[in-house]
């Protein structure tokens, strides 16, 4: 007989299923209370499930994170950006064929048609990275034709979607790494088929038409993590956005553009960059380790500790714990070069000494580490929430392919509960 749980109301008692996940957790199906006369409310959506999705599974008690069943632990240690960018958007690990035949097609879509450059040219040369990385991937949809007869969700289609994957994936970096050089006013520097994929990125981001950069194999593995651990995270609010765009069968270039957008949030993509401050405001000496703490402690003037805590995680972030080790193996062999790593370490210690910190289940997050690695690999502050958007970009695709596959798909359209006035008389602009 199937679960329910009961929900009594004054004199009525409703039965309402529940909905059980593959790890045993239980949802309680709400989708019939509006039939009966009531909405439920959840600001903020923090208890509510979205959808059902087999494609990341997060547990925040036990700090645990999945793509498609395989830890995150295993693939940023043996996998690389492109095999795990394949395993989220098509469910499986890929073959050596599938897998040369993916590369393949991200490498021949990587270059942007030469007229993008002029898109480039009309923005200031001070523009946000994140406005135009937005715009430029919403443009995508202006340079790819799917086949009129083609639905914008039809999936049967495989080899339209494979293409049009393809090159939201692979141009997304070059896009990116154009931004950089608009805003820096540096020459476009084309792809290069010969580099792998973090590699690339590099090379369009730092060479020179007069000096080729060849990034460290070191540091190309770093990047190549580092976007493995963002390539997916549930329900984020850009991965939510992108759903919520999608649902309107909205194509797959506006859908992520609108992510991308979510993510330019100083709350969402932004939090590297608060917690790279903190760090730099304890070494120029305007507050001590032992202050902030303190401050975060206490509580009274408003004081958030960056990088800590996590609306999810209830332990500490599996991510923040590879960070850490990919910072230190970064930095290792050059102590001293990165002081920020060495002020993190010190207040990660002190917080864990710290009883507050364990009673309030305040942990480090993904951003604490995320700032000192990425200054260790050179990739510059303004930047930060466009790589993040670099490594987030299969997530969103696969979000996007499992919602567009449904065939029960509806537009989001949430409820409110109005709280304004009452039915109110026009008054005249003369006799207000």
């Amino acid at each position: 007989m199937a679960r329910t749980a009961k929900l009594t109301l004054d004199d009525r008692t409703l039965d309402l299923p529940l909905v059980r996940g593959a790890d045993g957790e239980e949802a309680v199906d709400l989708s019939g209370l509006r039939g009966r006369g009531l909405v439920a409310i959840d600001d903020g959506l923090r208890h509510t499930v979205l959808t059902k999705s087999a494609i990341t599974y997060v547990d925040g008690e036990r700090g645990v994170l999945r793509y498609r069943g395989i830890a995150i632990e295993e693939l940023a240690a043996r996998s690389n950006f492109v095999e795990t960018s394949f395993l989220l958007i098509y469910g499986h690990l890929p073959s050596r064929e599938e897998l040369d035949k993916f590369h393949d097609l991200l490498t021949d879509n990587a270059a942007l048609h030469e007229s993008f450059k002029y898109h480039f040219e009309g923005f200031p040369v001070d523009a946000p990275p994140m406005a135009m990385l937005s715009s430029m991937v919403s443009t995508l949809a202006c340079f790819y034709h799917r086949p009129k007869e083609k639905a914008v969700d039809d999936l049967r289609e495989i080899d339209v979607f494979d293409e049009e994957a393809a090159w939201l994936l692979s141009k997304v970096r070059t896009i990116a790494a154009y931004s950089y050089r608009r805003s820096m006013g540096l020459p476009f520097i084309y792809t290069d088929p010969r580099l792998s994929y973090a590699g690339d990125f590099l090379h369009m981001m730092f060479s020179e038409p007069f000096r080729e950069y060849v990034a460290p194999e070191a540091t190309v593995e770093a990047l190549n993590q580092l976007l493995i651990l963002h390539a997916d995270h549930e329900m984020g609010g850009s991965t939510t956005t992108v759903r919520v765009v999608g649902s309107s069968r909205a194509n797959l270039f506006a859908s992520c553009a609108a992510g991308i957008s979510s993510l330019w949030g100083p709350v969402h993509g932004g939090a590297t960059i608060a917690v790279v401050e903190l760090l730099e405001s304890i070494q120029r000496g305007e507050m001590t380790a032992e202050q902030v703490i303190a401050r975060a402690r206490e509580r009274k003037d408003g004081f958030r500790l960056a990088g800590f805590g996590h609306p999810v995680y209830r332990s500490m972030d599996p991510r923040a714990k590879i960070l850490r080790r990919i910072a230190e193996r970064l930095l290792g062999n050059n102590p001293g070069a990165e002081p920020l790593l060495d002020i993190a370490l010190d207040l990660e210690a002190k917080a864990a000494a710290d009883a507050y910190f364990a009673d309030h289940r305040l942990f480090p997050n993904a951003d604490f580490y995320n700032g000192i690695v990425m200054r260790a690999i050179g990739i510059p502050r303004d930047m930060y929430s466009v790589f993040f958007a670099i490594g987030r970009m299969p997530g969103w695709i696969a979000h996007w392919r499992e919602q567009a596959a449904d065939p029960n798909l509806r537009i989001i359209r949430p409820r409110q509960l109005y709280v304004g006035p009452d039915e109110t008389q026009y008054t005249p602009i003369d006799a207000r």
